[in-house]
C-alpha cells in the first residue's frame, strides 16, 4: 500500500470513529440517566486535563505539579463571568464583589474562551521565573504555585467570596460542549507533538543540553508547551465548574494535581493515546468499583459495604498495572490504525 493510500485510509477511519462517537453520544443524550451521563461528562474533562498535562511532563519531560491551581483560575474565571450582577449580588454576602467584575455577565462560550485566555496568561507569567529552574525544583516551585492560588482562593473574598465558594452556577455543560473541548483538544495537542515544535520537545525531554547545542530554544519551547496546557486546563476548570455548579478553594487541593499525575503515569509518560485511555479507564473505574461499598446479600448472607473498600481495590489495582507495565499501558507509543489493523490480521489471519 503507497503511503498516500494509507494517509487517506487513515483519515477515513478516523472521520468513521468520530461519527461513530458522535452517534453514541447522541443516543447516550436522549437514553442515559443523568448519573451516566455526568461520568461521561467527567470523563472527557479528565481527558482534557489529562494531555494537557501530559504535553509538559511527558512530552516535554519538565516535572510541573500545577494542574491544580490552573484548574481552579480557569474555574473561578469562568463562573464569575457567567454569574449575573444579581446572582453576584446574593452570593457575596460577607463582602461585595469588586467592580468591573459585580457588573459583568457573559455567555458561556466567552467564559471558556477568557477562562483558557486568562489562565494561559498566568502559565506565562509562571514560567518566565519557574524554567530558569530543573528537576525536583521545578516541581517544588509549580508546587508552591498551587498553594498560593488556593490561600489567595480562600482569603480573596472580594473576588472568590472565600472558603464560601460559589454556588448556583448555571450546568452549562453537557455532553456536547464537553466532549466537544475534549475532541478539539486531543487534536490540537496531537498536531502539535507531530510537529517541528513537538520534535523540540521530546528532545528538550531527552536531553536538554544537546537540544541547546542542536539550535532548540529550550526556555521557549518548554514555554510554549506550559502555557498551551495552562490555556486547555483553564478551559477544563471552567467547564467542571458548570458541571458540578458550585466550587470552592476546597476543591482545588493538591490531591487534584496527584490523580492527573497517577492518569498520565499509568497512561504512560509522553504518550497521549496512553492519557485518553488511562482517563477513561480510572475515571470510569473509580465509579464502577462504588458497588463494593454498598451492602450485599450473598449465598443468603448480608454483607455491610466497607467504607472506602473501593480506594483500596483501586489502588490494588494500579500496582497491578506499574508491575506489568512500568513504563504505563502505552508507554511512549501512539495509536495508529496500520497497528490495529495488523492486530487484527494476527488475530484473524485470514482477514484482509
Amino acid at each position: 500500500m503507497s503511503p498516500s493510500t494509507s494517509v487517506t485510509r487513515d483519515h477515513c477511519l478516523t472521520i468513521v470513529s468520530l461519527g461513530v462517537l458522535l452517534t453514541f453520544l447522541s443516543l447516550a443524550n436522549n437514553l442515559v440517566s443523568d448519573y451516566g451521563i455526568r461520568i461521561l461528562n467527567s470523563i472527557a474533562i479528565f481527558i482534557i486535563l489529562a494531555v494537557s498535562y501530559n504535553l509538559i511532563n511527558g512530552i516535554t519531560g519538565q516535572f510541573s505539579l500545577e494542574p491544580n491551581a490552573f484548574l481552579a483560575i480557569g474555574a473561578y474565571t469562568s463562573a464569575l463571568l457567567t454569574l449575573s450582577p444579581e446572582e453576584k449580588l446574593r452570593t457575596f454576602i460577607v463582602a461585595p464583589m469588586i467592580w468591573p467584575l459585580s457588573e459583568v455577565c457573559v455567555s458561556f462560550p466567552v467564559s471558556l474562551l477568557a477562562a483558557g485566555l486568562v489562565t494561559a496568561l498566568f502559565a506565562l507569567l509562571m514560567a518566565i521565573p519557574v524554567f530558569r529552574v530543573r528537576g525536583d525544583y521545578l516541581a517544588i516551585v509549580t508546587l508552591g504555585f498551587g498553594e498560593v492560588i488556593h490561600v489567595v482562593a480562600n482569603n480573596l473574598v472580594s473576588v472568590t467570596n472565600g472558603p464560601l465558594g460559589l454556588k448556583g452556577l448555571s450546568p452549562y455543560t453537557d455532553l456536547w460542549w464537553s466532549w466537544g473541548i475534549c475532541i478539539f483538544t486531543v487534536f490540537c495537542i496531537v498536531r502539535l507533538v507531530n510537529s517541528s515544535y513537538g520534535r523540540a520537545m521530546k528532545a528538550v525531554r531527552e536531553d536538554e543540553t544537546a537540544a541547546q547545542a542542536m539550535g532548540i530554544n529550550a526556555f521557549r519551547i518548554k514555554t510554549l508547551a506550559f502555557t498551551l496546557s495552562g490555556f486547555f486546563e483553564g478551559v477544563a476548570g471552567g467547564l467542571l465548574a458548570h458541571l458540578i455548579t458550585t466550587i470552592s478553594p476546597s476543591l482545588f487541593t493538591f490531591m487534584f494535581t496527584f490523580n492527573l499525575l497517577i492518569i498520565i503515569v499509568i497512561g504512560g509518560l509522553g504518550s497521549t493515546t496512553g492519557s485518553v485511555i488511562a482517563a477513561v479507564l480510572i475515571t470510569w473505574g473509580g465509579e464502577f468499583l462504588r458497588f463494593v461499598e454498598e451492602p450485599v446479600v450473598l449465598f443468603g448472607y448480608y454483607y455491610e459495604g466497607i467504607p472506602g473498600m473501593r480506594m483500596v481495590i483501586f489502588s490494588i489495582l494500579l500496582i497491578v498495572v506499574m508491575i506489568v507495565a512500568p513504563r504505563g499501558i502505552m508507554g511512549r507509543n501512539e495509536f495508529s490504525w496500520q497497528r490495529l489493523i495488523d492486530l487484527a490480521k494476527r488475530i484473524r489471519p485470514g482477514l484482509e
